[in-house]
């Protein structure tokens, strides 16, 4: 590990464990509460797009998008989950370049925050810290001891006013990184998935995000369809409510004031959720079937819209592969 530009690298790794499950790289137990999440603010990011803003953005052949994030603007950022690639475009005309090349370890989902690009490291069993205006690495943070393609999958994350939130598809826990007012990031924590949660084979933890109240986190466990309301401090999962409605390959979510929006994959859907506050209970208001979509991986909003790459998980990813991202009023 080093340190570049004044970034803190080396990160000390602790656990804040619920339960007696464990996980292949448990660190030492600690008890350290979090800091209570601020209520959720409204995802859609302000701003005018053109009328001939483009509802289908494409991608350069063979760009495997995951993670899509929007930065100062109209400005959006895509990861490439099989390379580590980085790509930026201009959502108001369709038109983009790469950032960063590709890096030989893949990426997931991204957050962006005051010109600095936070990413799940997928199996390479980090989180990444990157310049938004460069596509420089500022800081890698280890995450998971001996990171294999099996032992772990660095999902997906969230910002919260000082911390850093990571799932992992193959370990029962999420990862907690404190953030420093600059946004430094530092000490790693793991919280201990328990109560509802089932770990079980295939891809679990994924979509991550706040409850409108800001008082707890919001996961879809892929694999089972389950939407999970954990408690920061402890780890405790309850299931939410849905009235027996279940999000099957459930990926990424996006929460704007009481609704939260989940892309599933393999359905092909945007799924859209009316919460109450603290995420107890929530009704599923549509189910949007697109003909455009192609296992719509994550979700963005600007000026009014819903951004979602297409994944394309059940085709090979070639360097002629074609991929795209579908946009769509935001549903009401």
């Amino acid at each position: 590990m080093r340190a570049r530009a004044g970034w803190l690298v080396g990160v000390a790794v602790v656990a804040v464990v619920a339960g007696g499950c464990g996980s292949p790289s448990a660190p030492p137990a600690s008890s350290a509460p979090a800091s209570p999440p601020a209520p959720a603010p409204s995802a859609t990011a302000p701003g005018t797009l053109p009328a001939d803003a483009p509802d289908v953005i494409k991608l350069p052949p063979g760009f495997a998008p995951e993670g899509i994030a929007v930065g100062q603007g109209s400005t959006a950022y895509l990861s490439n989950r099989e390379n580590g690639a980085l790509y930026r475009v201009d959502l108001a005309t369709g038109q983009g370049a790469q950032l960063a090349p590709p890096s030989g370890k893949g990426m997931q989902g991204l957050k962006v925050r005051d010109g600095r690009i936070y990413a799940a490291g997928r199996s390479a069993g980090d989180a990444r810290v990157l310049d938004a205006a460069t596509g420089r690495q500022l800081a890698s943070i280890p995450l998971v001891q001996r990171p294999t393609e099996d032992n772990n999958l660095i999902n997906d994350d969230l910002l919260t006013n000082d911390t850093w939130w990571l799932t992992d598809s193959r370990n029962p826990v999420l990862y907690r990184i404190a953030l420093k007012p600059d946004g430094t990031p530092g000490d790693v924590r793991k919280v201990q998935l328990t109560g509802d949660y089932r770990h079980q084979k295939g891809v679990n933890a994924n979509g991550i995000a706040l409850t409108p109240d800001g008082t707890g986190l919001l996961i879809v466990q892929s694999n089972t369809g389950t939407l999970l309301r954990v408690d920061p401090n402890t780890g405790n999962a309850r299931t939410v409510d849905l009235g027996g409605e279940k999000l099957d390959d459930g990926d990424g979510l996006l929460l704007d004031g009481q609704t939260l929006y989940v892309a599933q994959n393999d359905p092909n859907k945007l799924v859209v959720i009316q919460l109450d506050k603290t995420a107890s209970t929530g009704r599923v208001t549509q189910r949007i079937a697109d003909p455009r979509f192609d296992n719509p991986s994550t979700i963005a909003a600007y000026a009014g819209r819903l951004y979602l790459p297409n994944a394309r998980f059940g085709v090979d990813a070639t360097p002629t592969t074609a991929y795209t991202v579908i946009s769509v009023p935001l549903p009401r």
